[in-house]
């Protein structure tokens, strides 16, 4: 298991079942962002980043070629958990690779 240092970046992953429920929640915002609806978003990959909660950096499929980064931030347990959309970067490409931003 790789280890997660405080500040410090996981190794990129595949994303999983977790990865993509938070990727549904934060949907709406992100296509609020955009002013644009997805009918494809699928994550792909992620990295993650322990501060005061953690910071998740994630690959987004929206259909065709297109790809979105997400950075959604999850609060820690005792301030409620919950996620908010921080930033996002698009246009992205599959072969783009996920970095802080």
């Amino acid at each position: 298991m790789a280890e997660m240092v405080c500040a410090g970046f996981m190794e990129t992953r595949a994303a999983d079942e977790e990865i993509q429920k938070i990727c549904d929640e934060v949907k709406c915002q992100v296509e609020e962002k955009r002013n644009e609806a997805y009918a494809v978003f699928n994550a792909v990959q992620y990295k993650s980043q322990l501060v005061a909660g953690t910071n998740y950096f994630i690959k987004v499929h929206v259909g065709g070629g297109e790809y979105v980064h997400l950075r959604v931030y999850k609060k820690l347990p005792a301030y409620g958990g919950t996620l908010q959309l921080t930033r996002l970067q698009h246009p992205k490409s599959q072969h783009d690779t996920i970095a802080y931003f």
